[in-house]
């Protein structure tokens, strides 16, 4: 389809593309050219964006290159789908493009879900740490996880600049509570000797080889980085968005990986008595080492809860991401009930509707706990097969363009349409050139394929119902019935992303 008839298969408001934008409407400029008309306020800066995507990953406490380099070519808060149609050849790209939006979508709905459950799951476990006689009941954490889901929801939906504000405090609390943590661990505890941590390892999955053992514990790392598109799906309502969230992105690595790395070697020169740790009464083997460390119960508790109110502001964030992420593919009619999905509220220039539908799917997803223990790492799992597969795809259509030479470095005028299907591709402000660009995008895509593989392993050898990994069937159904929709709707009005200017 032309870019001429993909305009006409909408009525919008015709609006000319400004050639010479004023600074402060660059933003706005940059979307046009893409086809998009502007309608969500560009309420977040460089540090709260940094703070918004550094406290979603939340490393110490729990691929982006490929990424910066598609953002600031399409700055969009469709993200994967939206590169995924103007990368790939014009017969596939409908597909292709509709599918990754789905395994994005079903990526980012179990992240909000999983981090939703693990956080009703902290909660529940220092009540019992502070108070031997508390009881843990399923339904009780399932009530502890609806409350985060009430307190991100209410927060989400005030608008304005309360967002941006309160994640670029969360990021002074994130850097802070690091130091807050590991100094009187790393003081106060024995440590064990350095062969031990380097070489000391664990098969307690029972697998036939040390090596599997190590790749399918890679799940739990592999999640803690996940959702590193996150600042993509808020980038329409960032000023400088086509610098400012590949440098945000970059930072967020630099930032929790350092913070992560730093916090796993202190942990394990910590661990004090292995056993103990893993064997915590309350599944939270921090208790045990923090305490062990300390020899304090309130300075252990102190330290968990500061760990756990930045992991509520982590599920704030999730939800903005979650809930932008539907509405961008609601936006081009992807999916069922897309006209109510994909409208804003004038007055908070925020998608309502796609904030109180994620709530609702976490909610109902956290009901999952009161009869499954197995069902957070079926979450999880999916949350990393879904992202992963969607940034595959995305990176493996970046790696034909640049392998084919696909992609300009100025465009025919500053007024044409660049960057969506069926458009010129063009560099933006920040990309790896020639052999560095594809050696890292090679790189990325193995890193992602090993990754995803064994997300879908269970977690021990032997498997039954209750070890058993059921993150493919979650996943594969919703593809299948999206598929399905496709098949019966979608491909009669998606045409990938529309042209609305």
């Amino acid at each position: 389809m032309t870019i001429h008839e993909r305009k006409r298969a909408v009525s919008p408001m015709m609006v000319e593309v400004e050639a010479q934008p004023s600074h402060h409407d660059k933003d706005d400029y940059d979307l046009t050219r893409m086809g998009k008309r502007p309608v969500l306020k560009r309420n977040f800066g460089l540090m709260s964006m940094i703070g918004f995507s550094c406290t979603i990953l939340v490393t110490w406490e729990t691929v982006p290159t490929v990424l910066d380099q598609q953002l600031e070519k399409a700055p969009t808060a469709g993200g994967q789908y939206h590169w995924c149609s103007m990368l790939a050849p014009p017969s596939y790209m409908k597909l292709l493009s509709y599918i990754t939006g789905w395994l994005a979508a079903i990526g980012w709905q179990a992240t909000y879900a999983a981090s939703s459950y693990l956080n009703g799951f902290y909660i529940q476990a220092i009540i019992g740490y502070c108070n031997p006689s508390y009881t843990p009941k399923p339904w009780k954490q399932t009530v502890y996880a609806h409350a985060g889901i009430v307190v991100s929801a209410f927060l989400n939906l005030a608008g304005g600049k309360v967002l941006p504000r309160l994640e670029g405090t969360i990021l002074f609390f994130h850097v802070v509570g690091f130091f807050a943590t590991i100094i009187p661990l790393v003081y106060m505890a024995e440590h064990r000797p350095a062969k031990e941590v380097f070489t000391l390892f664990m098969n307690e999955g029972n697998w036939p080889t040390q090596m599997l053992s190590v790749m399918i514990g890679l799940s739990a790392p592999v999640f803690a980085f996940s959702g590193g598109d996150a600042a993509v799906h808020m980038v329409e309502e960032m000023t400088n968005a086509a610098t400012a969230v590949p440098i945000s992105l970059m930072t967020t690595v630099l930032v929790n990986g350092a913070l992560g790395m730093g916090m796993t070697i202190a942990l394990f020169f910590c661990l004090g008595d292995m056993d103990k740790a893993l064997h915590e009464p309350h599944d939270v083997p921090f208790f045990a080492i923090f305490e062990g460390a300390t020899g304090s119960v309130a300075g252990t508790a102190a330290a968990i809860g500061l760990n756990m109110a930045i992991g509520v502001c982590s599920l704030i964030g999730m939800l903005a991401t979650a809930s932008r992420q539907f509405w961008s593919f609601s936006r081009d009619r992807a999916i069922p009930g897309w006209r109510v999905w994909s409208q804003v509220t004038p007055r908070t220039a925020i998608p309502t509707y796609t904030v109180f539908l994620t709530s609702m799917i976490s909610a109902l997803l956290s009901l999952i706990g009161l009869g499954s223990e197995v069902a957070f790492n079926s979450l999880v799992s999916m949350s990393t097969t879904g992202l992963f597969l969607s940034y595959m795809v995305a990176g493996g259509l970046l790696l034909y363009r640049r392998c084919t030479g696909g992609i300009s470095h100025s465009a025919d005028s500053e007024t044409a349409i660049i960057n969506t299907a069926g458009a010129k591709l063009v560099w933006g402000p920040f990309h790896l050139p020639g052999l560095w660009g594809i050696a890292v995008n090679a790189f990325a895509m193995a890193y992602m394929a090993i990754a995803t593989f064994f997300s879908m392993w269970p977690p021990k050898n032997n498997v039954d119902i209750h070890t058993m990994n059921y993150s493919i069937v979650g996943t594969g159904c919703v593809i299948i019935l999206s598929l399905a929709y496709y098949v019966l709707r979608a491909r009669k009005v998606y045409i990938g992303p529309i042209i609305e200017i």
